[in-house]
């Protein structure tokens, strides 16, 4: 059982997330290599309901960055989960590829690594060691952002659940490369399966691509994978962001377990409207992050002189560093890593930060 033509046509690719260890190089990466913009900027105090950052249940944050409003562009989501400071890639995310001399012309002058893979395609990585793609030329269309390459162990298989079960078209199969290209409409960014030997492995960074539907589909989409025997991860459910809509979704996994979420597109719209004041939003937070902190803890309390540097160099004062980023909970403190011996949420005034000794 498939999915009627009627309804391709009403769905659109929306974003891909990342979750990113170091969220100042990253977002230096999207802004100042890629020339990405920043769309918004939302801060959580708890893990997603439809674990969107992971299974994490701390506090994060989520900025959204493209080339334009999520309207019309295919945009990276970047979740950042205070106090994890890496996570182990797998074989499963194989790149985003996108065209954009400009994008290249930044990369040399800021000296970021990029290798030539094939004439006029450059091959580099966002922090963390996620690939990106480069084609040294003019957007063929509005937005830059033309593929997300996803590896599979059986392309047919995952072709049948891909075109069939979600209603992809597939503009192109190479069965002897063992490749296929899927999207739901010509000027949207397109899927791209890449068949590799033996199984796919998501390690600790996997990802999550997202697409929307009109909020109707939802319930239909739903029962389609329950008939079909496909994994449901997260059933219909609504998430709230403070401030903004409320939008209903449903979280997939295709065969090799690549998560997909389905939003209802008529609230989405509305959440995901650019915020003028995003970027500054995301600056503001732009502090030492927790993991910095951890790993230059030397037993039971920031040195003096640690703290000095940090705040010459980042030009805030030491109240203003503790009561908003010292964050130290247990749950979310990486192993191996001594801790003091109370940790204090992000709301602790300055003066219980410094029974610290510092």
């Amino acid at each position: 059982m498939g999915v009627e033509p009627v309804v391709m046509a009403t769905r659109r690719a929306l974003h891909f997330v990342f979750k990113v260890g170091n969220r100042f190089q990253t977002t230096h990466f999207f802004r100042d290599v890629l020339g990405m913009k920043i769309l918004r900027h939302e801060e959580f105090e708890e893990g997603c309901k439809a674990a969107c950052n992971g299974p994490y249940d701390g506090k994060w944050s989520k900025t959204m960055v493209g080339f334009g409003p999520e309207d019309d562009h295919f945009v990276a989501e970047l979740t950042y989960n205070y106090g994890i400071g890496h996570y182990k890639l797998g074989n499963d995310f194989m790149g985003i590829t996108l065209a954009s001399s400009q994008a290249v012309s930044n990369a040399r002058r800021l000296e970021w690594p990029l290798s030539e893979v094939t004439e006029g395609v450059f091959e580099t990585e966002a922090p963390g060691g996620y690939k990106f793609y480069l084609q040294n030329r003019s957007p063929p269309q509005s937005d830059p952002v033309l593929k997300v390459t996803l590896a599979v162990s059986d392309l047919q298989r995952s072709l049948n659940y891909w075109s069939n079960l979600l209603g992809m078209n597939i503009y192109e199969k190479d069965e002897e490369k063992q490749r296929a290209l899927l999207g739901y409409a010509d000027n949207q960014c397109k899927l791209e399966l890449q068949g590799i030997k033996g199984t796919v492995d998501h390690a600790a960074a996997f990802g999550r691509i997202a697409f929307s539907c009109p909020q109707k589909e939802l319930p239909d989409l739903e029962d389609l994978m329950k008939r079909e025997n496909q994994k449901i991860l997260t059933p219909l459910v609504s998430l709230d962001t403070p401030g903004k809509a409320t939008v209903r979704v449903v979280i997939l996994a295709d065969p090799d377990g690549h998560e997909i979420c389905f939003v209802g597109d008529e609230a989405f719209r509305e959440l995901s409207e650019m915020d003028p004041e995003g970027s500054k939003l995301l600056d503001d937070w732009q502090t030492p992050s927790l993991h910095f902190l951890l790993r230059q803890w030397p037993q039971t309390k920031v040195r003096n002189g640690l703290l000095s540097k940090i705040n010459q160099r980042l030009r805030v004062d030491r109240d203003t560093l503790w009561s908003q980023h010292l964050c130290l909970l247990s749950s979310t403190c990486r192993p191996g890593v001594s801790v003091p011996d109370k940790c204090y949420h992000d709301s602790v005034v300055p003066a219980q930060a410094r029974r610290l000794g510092c």
